[in-house]
C-alpha cells in the first residue's frame, strides 16, 4: 500500500477521489476545483496517477471542442485576425527573452528552451511537442512542466481579480488571458470566471496561438537537425469544425433548426465542455506531488516568473493602449 499523509487504504482513497470528481462536476468552479485537486494530491495522494496524464489531456481536448458549439465562426475569425500580429510579436519576444534569461541564470539549454516555448505558446502542449525534437530527458521535461504548472495555478486565481481591478473589458481580458497565461486549461478557466464573451475570445486566440507549435517545431527540428516526431494538436481542427457546425448547420439545413433549438443540443455540448474543464483542472491539481515541487528548483522558476511578468506586462500595456 502506498504511504500517504493519511495512510488510509487505497480503496478509501479511490472513493474519496471519485467523490471529489462528482463534487467538481456538480458544485465547483475552476479555481476551487484546482485547489481541491491540490489538497487531494498533498493529503491522500492520487489513487489513479498512472492514467492521470492521459485522462487530463483527453478531457481537456474534448471539453475545448464542446465549447466550440456555442461560438460563431465569423466572430471567431475576427478575434483570430485581430490577435494574429499580437500573437506573432509576443511569441517572438518571449522566445528571445527566454534564451538570454536562461543563459544569464545558467539553466541548461534544453530546460530553458522548454520553459520558453511553454510560456510563448501553450504550456504543457508546447513542451510535449518540442521535447522529443531537442531530445530532452525526463528530468528536464519534469522541471519545465513543473514550472509551467505552478505558474498556471497562480494565474487561475489572480488573473480574474486583476482584470476587475484594471477594469478590463471582456475583449481586453479575453485577449490578455490568451497571451499571458500558458496552458489552455488555465486560459479557459480564468476567462470563464470573467464572462462568456471573454471565454469565447480567450479560447479562440489561445487555440490560434497553439497552432504555432507546428512551425516552431519544424524550425527547431531544422536547426537541431532532429528527426524526432512532431506532435500536431489535431484537436484544434475539431474545435474549428464544431464552430462551423454551430454557425452554419441550422442555416443550410433549416429542417434541423427547430430540432436543434428545441433540444438545445449545442447548449448541452457547451455545458459538458464547461463541466469537463472543471474536472480537468481538478485532475491537474491532483497530479501534483512534493517531488515535482522539489525537482523544479529556483532557477527555472525564476526564469518562468521573469518571462511571465514580461509577457503579461507587455501584452497588458498594448491592450490598454499604453504601448
Amino acid at each position: 500500500m502506498k504511504t500517504t499523509l493519511l495512510n488510509i487504504p487505497t480503496t478509501y482513497r479511490q472513493l474519496i477521489f471519485i467523490t471529489c470528481v462528482i463534487a467538481s462536476v456538480l458544485f465547483l468552479n475552476p479555481p476551487v476545483a484546482l485547489l481541491l485537486g491540490l489538497v487531494i494530491a498533498l493529503v491522500t495522494g492520487h489513487p489513479f496517477i498512472q492514467i492521470n496524464k492521459k485522462a487530463t489531456t483527453l478531457l481537456l481536448q474534448v471539453s475545448v471542442v464542446c465549447l466550440g458549439f456555442t461560438m460563431n465562426f465569423e466572430e471567431a475569425l475576427k478575434a483570430g485576425k485581430e490577435g494574429f500580429f499580437f500573437t506573432v510579436g509576443t511569441i517572438g519576444i518571449t522566445l528571445l527573452a527566454g534564451y538570454f534569461i536562461g543563459k544569464y541564470l545558467k539553466i541548461d539549454k534544453n530546460t530553458s528552451t522548454l520553459i520558453s516555448n511553454g510560456t510563448a505558446i501553450c504550456g504543457g502542449s508546447a513542451i510535449a511537442a518540442i521535447s522529443p525534437i531537442i531530445k530532452a530527458n525526463d528530468e528536464q521535461i519534469s522541471v519545465s512542466l513543473g514550472t509551467i504548472f505552478i505558474l498556471n495555478s497562480i494565474a487561475l486565481f489572480i488573473f480574474p481579480t486583476l482584470g476587475h481591478l484594471l477594469n478590463l473589458t471582456d475583449q481586453q481580458f479575453g485577449t490578455w488571458c490568451a497571451i499571458a497565461i500558458h496552458d489552455t486549461s488555465s486560459v479557459v478557466g480564468a476567462s470563464k470566471q470573467y464572462s462568456e464573451k471573454a471565454l469565447q475570445i480567450a479560447t479562440t486566440i489561445k487555440l490560434e496561438r497553439a497552432l504555432w507549435i507546428i512551425p516552431l517545431s519544424l524550425i527547431t527540428a531544422y536547426f537541431q537537425k532532429s528527426t524526432g516526431k512532431i506532435k500536431i494538436p489535431y484537436f484544434i481542427f475539431y474545435f474549428i469544425i464544431a464552430i462551423l457546425i454551430a454557425t452554419y448547420l441550422p442555416t443550410y439545413l433549416p429542417f434541423l433548426k427547430t430540432e436543434i433549438e428545441h433540444n438545445n443540443l449545442f447548449q448541452w455540448a457547451a455545458m459538458f465542455g464547461k463541466k469537463g474543464l472543471v474536472v480537468t483542472l481538478f485532475l491537474i491539481g491532483s497530479g501534483l506531488s512534493f517531488k515535482t515541487i522539489q525537482v523544479v528548483g529556483w532557477r527555472p522558476i525564476l526564469q518562468g516568473v521573469i518571462l511571465w511578468i514580461l509577457i503579461g506586462a507587455t501584452s497588458l500595456a498594448v491592450i490598454k493602449g499604453v504601448l
